[in-house]
């Protein structure tokens, strides 16, 4: 026995240490030493529990999210991107005692770019919050415990525990005998106080502005969102040499189009037929005959892109996002109008991913539809240029010397100046404005 001991230690002290990880293997049937001397221990291997550590690192991971009665699970803040490392705890959609569903969002989380839902693990009755609205959190931060087999009756709302604080007061015969005791110590204040001085106001002279009271001024943080916005526009303006080129557009045969076969556009297609396609295929004829509009410097070098990515503007109530339209220039306006609607969906139910809103080589942006007459619009940073629609105005022009009223809009091209110069922008715009005048070069490639 002596020697079948000393074996075990000598030559199998690798799969001992192994065993010290598998705590939670709880039965063996034998264990078989190297050399063919057959088995040594059996049943529940009890002769070597003294080698084995009480808890295993395996066991603790596969159940990092649960408690020890595997009734408790925590509620995590999931993976938010690639380039997305925090957030800010935005707001909880639940509060402790609500019954909720697994996958069901109970927090949002506010990033650079989107909002994320943290969902609940398990179905079950919230616990209670770990976190707080307003803290950074990072992928993998526990924000709230997820009880599976409790009730939601049996949690109490912080109101009704206020309501059982107010019933369980003192009985009146107490409280009359406090009040009693008190009493003098109160009409005494009220002697001493007519002592005290009351403060001069100080005196402002009269050219000194009167400034509000602070009591009317609000003050919130500024959303994750907002700041990435205000960092990105104040980066290209301190980057880029931006300057707008303006021109104006005829829209009559434009909404002509629209109106004449938006119906049958609906009957075929399922998508209505709006302005934007057609500006979106203006657009990719204009990048394709000015390239250096899609390009883009890189340090001492310049990009150019064989592809046309169009980014759209899309201002929802949480700040402007701009998801993009990939490969624009192989669609046809059906598929551009199907994009556009599923993106700005998205945009606006704050669904839309990161991936949805990457990259991008030209970008639009419509004013208009908020009744924007005309404006400048800064360049979405990395690109070289962003065109600005605006609303679309009956104003008199002069047509083969006859004065008549024609639908017109604005249109405004800024862009970088270092890499673009003044020909090749008044080019691509004058592109614009032939295609929507008369869509019908789309068809003729003229």
């Amino acid at each position: 026995m002596a020697s079948t001991l000393a074996r075990l230690v000598r030559r199998p002290v690798a799969k001992l240490l192994f065993l010290r990880s598998c705590r939670h293997a709880r039965s063996y049937s034998h264990y078989a030493l190297p050399g063919g001397s057959g088995p040594i221990f059996s049943n529940n291997m009890r002769d070597v529990k003294e080698f084995l550590p009480r808890d295993s690192p395996y066991r603790v991971w596969a159940r990092s999210f649960a408690s020890g009665n595997g009734d408790l699970f925590d509620a995590v803040v999931p993976h938010m991107g690639e380039s997305i490392t925090d957030g800010t705890l935005a707001t909880f959609l639940k509060k402790p005692g609500d019954r909720v569903e697994a996958d069901e969002p109970i927090a949002q989380v506010e990033t650079d770019k989107v909002t994320i839902d943290v969902n609940s693990p398990e179905a079950g009755v919230i616990e209670k919050f770990v976190a707080s609205e307003g803290d950074t959190v990072t992928p993998g931060t526990k924000i709230a415990v997820i009880s599976k087999s409790a009730s939601s009756a049996t949690h109490v709302a912080p109101s009704e525990e206020k309501v059982d604080t107010v019933a369980t007061k003192p009985s009146p015969p107490a409280e009359s005998k406090t009040a009693g005791k008190q009493k003098p110590k109160v009409e005494t204040a009220a002697e001493e106080k007519p002592k005290v001085p009351s403060p001069v106001p100080p005196k402002t002279s009269p050219s000194e502005p009167q400034l509000p009271p602070k009591e009317r001024e609000r003050r919130v943080p500024m959303p994750r969102l907002r700041k990435r916005v205000a960092t990105r526009l104040k980066d290209s303006q301190n980057t880029f040499a931006m300057l707008t080129t303006f021109n104006e557009v005829d829209m009559t045969n434009l909404m002509r189009l629209r109106s004449d076969y938006k119906d049958a556009f609906v009957e075929k297609h399922g998508v209505k037929l709006g302005l934007m396609s057609g500006f979106v295929k203006a657009a990719v004829s204009g990048l394709q005959n000015q390239p250096i509009i899609n390009a883009v410097i890189d340090g001492e070098d310049i990009i150019y892109r064989e592809y046309v990515d169009i980014s759209i503007a899309v201002g929802t109530k949480k700040g402007l996002v701009v998801p993009v339209i990939r490969n624009a220039d192989t669609m046809n306006f059906a598929e551009i109008e199907k994009e556009i609607n599923t993106l700005a969906k998205k945009a606006n139910d704050g669904t839309i991913s990161i991936d949805e809103m990457a990259g991008g080589s030209f970008t639009i942006s419509n004013g208009g539809v908020y009744g924007s007459l005309l404006s400048t619009p800064i360049i979405n940073p990395p690109q070289s240029a962003i065109l600005g629609m605006h609303s679309i105005v009956s104003r008199p022009m002069v047509v083969d010397g006859v004065v008549v009223p024609r639908p017109m809009m604005y249109i405004a091209l800024t862009y970088d100046h270092r890499l673009i110069d003044g020909r090749e922008a008044v080019y691509f715009l004058r592109r614009i404005k032939d295609v929507v005048e008369d869509p019908r070069r789309l068809l003729l490639d003229l």
